[in-house]
């Protein structure tokens, strides 16, 4: 663990190198997301780290390109990699990015990564060993998802994908339990404003990918929480499609979240 969180911090520093540059330049992917220099950078950064650390290991990453399924499905476990989660809030300075790193073992992620290069914080866990989180110069904290209020639900959404599903989701919790305040934020922070017991809810009723998530869903679910599809089966990896379905990360698993994704569906 130690290790890959000192290769998600390196990561870091070459994507703050650009980051803080007066100006840099921003291309367009085929699908049409962002891509910078920092991306290709913080890719270099890890593949290279993780080869010396697990030669044995593949590596599927945003920046690489997905490998093609026939190869990949014979992978039991893989480093899954985003170098640069949320290029669109790095393009807008609003530090609201990470680095994602992610280990998957038969389709599980059971160690997860998350390092915010702006703030130097590091959230990481591993299913063994529980989630903490870690500011910069600081001792790591054990972190927890909380138990839901009784007035109130905190719920975190997407600076740049939000919706009317989106909407509906929080319409059926603010009819069926309590007022729900929102928050929104950039990359997969958002699940681990979940993890932290900051939050309790972040519907994602939109497209993301693989590499997307499984870092953080691995520290929700060593806090306590859990990622799951809306009809309440646990989100996947490895799948012949690296689009994720849409899903529910939540804290307390004594609410059943699923409830009011009712008349939702991807």
């Amino acid at each position: 663990m130690d290790a890959v969180v000192d290769i998600a911090i390196a990561a870091g520093e070459e994507i703050l190198d650009v980051y803080n540059r007066e100006d840099f330049e921003v291309e367009t992917k085929g699908d049409g997301s962002p891509l910078t220099l920092a991306d290709r950078r913080a890719h270099a950064r890890i593949a290279g780290r993780l080869a010396e650390l697990t030669p044995d290991i593949p590596l599927l990453s945003e920046e690489s390109g997905s490998s093609a399924f026939a190869a990949r499905r014979e992978w039991t476990r893989f480093w899954l990699v985003d170098p640069l989660d949320g290029t669109k809030e790095f393009v807008r300075r609003n530090g609201e990015f990470t680095v994602n790193i992610a280990l998957v073992v038969e389709g599980e992620a059971v160690l997860g990564v998350v390092h915010t290069p702006v703030t130097g914080v590091s959230h990481f866990a591993t299913l063994a060993d529980g989630a903490f989180r870690r500011a910069a110069g600081k001792d790591a904290e054990s972190i927890h998802v909380r138990k839901l209020p009784a007035d109130e639900i905190v719920m975190v959404a997407s600076r740049s994908h939000a919706g009317e599903a989106v909407q509906h989701y929080r319409d059926n919790l603010e009819r069926m339990y309590a007022p729900v305040t929102v928050a929104s934020m950039g990359s997969s922070l958002k699940i681990c404003l979940v993890a932290e017991g900051r939050a309790d809810i972040y519907p994602r009723l939109g497209p993301t990918s693989e590499w997307d998530t499984a870092a953080a869903h691995c520290v929700l679910e060593a806090a306590g929480g859990s990622v799951t599809r809306l009809d309440g089966t646990p989100l996947r990896y490895n799948k012949a499609d690296i689009l994720n379905p849409w899903f529910l990360a939540s804290g307390d698993p004594e609410f059943d979240w699923c409830v009011a994704a009712e008349g939702l569906s991807t």
